[in-house]
């Protein structure tokens, strides 16, 4: 089973840019979206509808945040935010149930500049976590998505210089650190443990291009589904977006 998730930043420039060529090429069976900033009237999805259904979390905000979530196969059910009114508003998750695990789509909230969104971010984490626990307790979870935050100094290219910038401060990692706590896996790092290699960059100064950039795009899985995962990996080389995909493989039960 292929899983893929991609930060868009814009499910409709990122149409424009080649999204039903990238997923005819990948095939995944999953396929996790963020930053869709769109609703279902606002896009095209017929070159893909034969073959996969969509799942939406669009936020109230027109234009803002947004999750979607394409699949070739029919979950048990399908669901979207986490339980929580000022949390849910801003459709930062879509969870879907399979016969033998959940995958969770998720766009965690950014801190900000100044971090004037970090308070609100860490009531966030705390949230979140609340809530994958709550779905461990019936069968293993496999969530992935921009979780916004660069974990430790060799995921991203400049950490001296980030220390209190919104991504890399001591409380977003910490947030980062429960979720390992918890017993939840960064699957890339199972089978890469070395520096440079990211899955965002700015747009500025040919960062991308020069390789500077912060690793936010991550898959997490259960520990429970570790003797499944045969793979994990970056797609730098996919364009579109400021965010590159990221995917993982597991194997059939």
């Amino acid at each position: 089973m292929k899983l893929v998730s991609w930060n868009v930043n814009g499910l409709r420039a990122v149409i424009r840019n080649g999204l039903f060529d990238f997923v005819s090429e990948a095939h995944p069976d999953v396929l996790l979206l963020q930053e869709t900033r769109a609703a279902p009237e606002d896009v095209d999805l017929s070159p893909i509808d034969d073959e996969y259904r969509a799942h939406w979390a669009c936020a109230q905000k027109k234009g803002y945040s947004g999750t979607l979530t394409l699949t070739r196969s029919e979950p048990l059910s399908a669901n979207t935010g986490i339980g929580v009114a000022k949390h849910d508003k801003e459709g930062r998750v879509v969870t879907l149930e399979y016969p033998e695990f959940y995958v969770v789509n998720v766009y965690t909230p950014n801190a900000r500049r100044e971090l004037l969104r970090l308070d609100y971010r860490q009531l966030w984490d705390k949230a979140f976590l609340r809530y994958l626990r709550g779905l461990e307790k019936s069968k293993p979870v496999a969530f992935g998505g921009d979780l916004n935050v660069a974990h430790t100094e060799i995921d991203l290219a400049n950490p001296k210089s980030n220390q209190k910038n919104a991504g890399f401060t001591p409380e977003e990692r910490a947030g980062f650190d429960k979720l390992v706590k918890a017993g939840f896996i960064d699957t890339f790092r199972e089978f890469e443990p070395g520096p440079d290699h990211y899955t965002w960059w700015t747009y500025r100064s040919d960062a991308r291009a020069r390789n500077i950039g912060w690793r936010l795009d991550y898959w997490c899985i259960s520990q429970r589904l570790r003797p499944r995962l045969r793979n994990a990996a970056i797609l730098a080389e996919v364009m579109g977006s400021d965010h590159c995909p990221v995917e993982i493989e597991l194997d059939d039960s």
